[in-house]
Parts: C-alpha cells; sequence; structure tokens
C-alpha cells in the first residue's frame, strides 16, 4: 500500500541524502523525508512542525509528534497508516466486469472485485492498486523478468560495453553463482548484478528518446496479457501493450525527474509493476518546480498513469531494504518451506533451482516494469505508411553511451 506524507515547505526535486545515520538507507519513509527536509532547512533556513495531522479517506489520523534532531525540524511518527498525502486520497472505483475472474486468475491476479485502489484528489488519472496478486504469482513474475525478457533479441544496457556472445544467456551466466555464494560474501557481480535496464517491443533509443519501427522485437505475450487486464480494470479497455522498459534497482541506484512522453499516442495510460525490495516514489505535477507527493511501492503494487496524470513528473529516489522476509514474495520460501505453491495458470509454480537465484537477487535488488502503448489506432510512425507491420527481426537499439537520466526512466547507479 501506498503512503504519503504532507509537509508545510515544499519537498525539492533532488536526492534525497544518504547519511546522517551510519547505516544504509532508512526502512521507514518518515524518516527519509526528515532527512530530506533536514538538507532543506540547512540550506534554506526555517524549521517547526513539518509532518502534520492528514485526513485520511475521510477519517482522522492522529499521531503523536516527536523531534527528529535539534536543528528545530520535527515530524509526527506513524507506521501503518494506510494512505495519506499531499492531497486527499480518494477510494478508486474499477471496471469489475472488465476482467472475468477466470481471466485474473489465468495472469495470476485476485478477482478485480478483491482490488484496493486509490486516486488522488486533484490529480486525476492516477491509480495506486495495492498488490493485486495472486499469492505465488509474484515469483513466476519476476523470474519472468530475470529470465526471459533479458534474453536477446531484447536489449539491455550490457550490450553497449558486451559483445552479443557474452549478453546472449544472462541467466545462465549468473545463477549458479547467484546459487551457491552466501550473502554478504564478497565475488565479482553477475550479469544479473550489472543489469539496470531492458527493453522489450519497440526499443527506447536512450539517445533520441523516441521510438522507430525498425528497431522493435516481438512483445512477450504474457506481459501483454497481464498489461491488457490491469488497464480494462482501470478503464482503458483495448490497451495495446508495444513497449516495455524494465528497471532493474540496486540499493545504490535511484530515477532521476522525468516525465515519460515518447509515445505517439498520449491518451493511453502508463502501466508500472513493481516486484523485490520497497521504493519511494515521488509523484510531482505538469512543471518540474511542482513539490512531489511521496509514497511507498511495495512488491506487486501497480500504479496506472493517465489522462493529467500521464504527463506528470516522477522519480525514484530511493530503493528501501525491507525487513526480513525482503518482500511479499513467497513469504513461506524465506522461511525455507518450498517453493511457491501457485503460479500464473498454465505455467506451473517456480522451481527450487530457479527461486534460489531469485530470491538471492531481490535480498538486494528491485525490479520494476513500465509497459506502454506506442501508437493508437491507425497511428503510424512519422514517414511510414498507414498499417505497415514492424520488422520483427530489427535488433533494437536501446543503448547508445550510458546516460544517467532519461524521460523514460533508465536507472542510476554508482556501480553500474
Amino acid at each position: 500500500m501506498a503512503h504519503a506524507v504532507q509537509v508545510e515547505r515544499q519537498v525539492e526535486w533532488c536526492h534525497i541524502p544518504t547519511m546522517v545515520y551510519d547505516t544504509s538507507p532508512p526502512r521507514l519513509l518518515r524518516i527519509i523525508l526528515a532527512l530530506h527536509l533536514q538538507q532543506y532547512y540547512e540550506l534554506y533556513g526555517g524549521g517547526g512542525a513539518c509532518w502534520r495531522h492528514i485526513p485520511l479517506l475521510g477519517t482522522a489520523v492522529t499521531v503523536p509528534e516527536r523531534p527528529i534532531n535539534d536543528l528545530g525540524v520535527s515530524r509526527y511518527c506513524f507506521e501503518c497508516v494506510s494512505i495519506c498525502s499531499n492531497w486527499q486520497v480518494l477510494s478508486t472505483n474499477l471496471e469489475v466486469s472488465a476482467v472475468s475472474d477466470g481471466e485474473a486468475s489465468r495472469a495470476g491476479l485476485r478477482p478485480v472485485r478483491d482490488w484496493r485502489a486509490f486516486g488522488l484528489q486533484g490529480c486525476p488519472g492516477f491509480i495506486f492498486i495495492a498488490n493485486p496478486f495472486l499469492r505465488g504469482s509474484q515469483p513466476h513474475w519476476l523470474r519472468r523478468c530475470l529470465k526471459t525478457y533479458t534474453q536477446k533479441p531484447n536489449v539491455c544496457n550490457l550490450d553497449m560495453h558486451m559483445s552479443p556472445n557474452e549478453t546472449d544467456d544472462i541467466w545462465g551466466k549468473s545463477a549458479d553463482t547467484l546459487r551457491r555464494v552466501p550473502c554478504g560474501k564478497k565475488e565479482p557481480k553477475t550479469l544479473l548484478e550489472k543489469l539496470r535496464w531492458v527493453t522489450l517491443g519497440y526499443h527506447y533509443n536512450w539517445n533520441t528518446k523516441t521510438y522507430s519501427p525498425e528497431h522493435h522485437t516481438p512483445f512477450p505475450a504474457d506481459l501483454q496479457r497481464l498489461s491488457g487486464l490491469v488497464a480494462a480494470a482501470a478503464g482503458f479497455p483495448g490497451f495495446n501493450a508495444e513497449a516495455g522498459i524494465l528497471n532493474y534497482y540496486r540499493f545504490d541506484s535511484s530515477l532521476g525527474i522525468h516525465v515519460d512522453e515518447s509515445e505517439l499516442d498520449l491518451s493511453r495510460p502508463l502501466l508500472s509493476f513493481c516486484f523485490g525490495q520497497s521504493a519511494i516514489f515521488l509523484l510531482g505535477g505538469p512543471r518540474r518546480e511542482d513539490p512531489p507527493t511521496a509514497m511507498y511501492m511495495h512488491s506487486g503494487d501497480v500504479m496506472v498513469m493517465s489522462g493529467q496524470s500521464r504527463l506528470l513528473y516522477h522519480a525514484v529516489p530511493r530503493i528501501l531494504q525491507d525487513p526480513p522476509p525482503p518482500c511479499s514474495l513467497g513469504t513461506s520460501l524465506s522461511r525455507g518451506q518450498g517453493s511457491p505453491e501457485r503460479g500464473v495458470s498454465g505455467e506451473g509454480g517456480v522451481d527450487g533451482e530457479d527461486w534460489a537465484v531469485c530470491s538471492r537477487y531481490i535480498q538486494s535488488s528491485r525490479v520494476n516494469m513500465t509497459v506502454r502503448q506506442v501508437l493508437g489506432p491507425g497511428q503510424s510512425f512519422p514517414g511510414v505508411p498507414k498499417g505497415s507491420a514492424p520488422d520483427a527481426e530489427g535488433g533494437g537499439e536501446g543503448g547508445g553511451q550510458k546516460r544517467r537520466r532519461s524521460s523514460s526512466g533508465g536507472t542510476e547507479s554508482s556501480d553500474t
């Protein structure tokens, strides 16, 4: 579930300072944002109570106040308050009849009537869906992100620095090491641990910030089905998933402030799926200088950005280490009780050997899939006749020189 906060002063778009603390990034959003506000105080002066009493879905949230430091910055302390925000949080009605229970189950989703969906007043088109996945389905999708979607002809950041032979089986060349090396042991990073992004379908060009029909490979059918169901439930029947960017985050990774505007049809939503460790997501306004609202994204959470929210600035400044078990993926596995008991229908569960790799990977990583429709009905790329089919064998150039920021979400890291 998302958590957000309201502050008296604007929270600036900048990377949250790593430490005043001598541990890894703090786990709780309230501490991280207090550090952010502390930096604001040091730069611009001021102080006072920065965390406020906020209405929650019509119910008042009463929380005690206590100071965070000796600079006069104080905060309210709350652990598990559902959702709080700069904007009022609203319960969002989904299109329950748009997706049958059978369709949902086959994609690893709970019935739509059981989903918990929220929006923000003043932010039309933004929908936050709190983990709609069936138990055991997240491991399936995580394995797809690590084992299947990393395969050629899909494009990844490693292609910029390595030969095709070196990147043709990222999972296979990493799995044995991840299975056998104990956590904490210093070893050279595997290819999976060096992975930062993968592009699917129409391959996003990080240099030109465009898509083209020449750089296209078939979009994964299972992810297309999953995206179509989520979009239909959000009120967008007929959504056609044509491009995907998978971001692979380590604890030192982040995603700079950007807006996704490269798709030719911006009337279709942007879908975001989160697996693994949690993250802080900042949702801003239509202008870069608009103050953002912060919220958690936990494993399994889904966001839909459509309508006016489709072109809002957003960022991921921090990946958070969850307390054990590392996330909601297969909690029985984290206790050594076998593999996830349920997979996506027709696919089976994740076997023990594969889960050993996935489980080790997510102890220090987060994977985010963003899915987009590039072209509207009857639309074509400039200079391309309508109805022309894309070249499915085009190798795709998602690369070029290494970037630290992009308009469609390349992750930043200190050790790419």
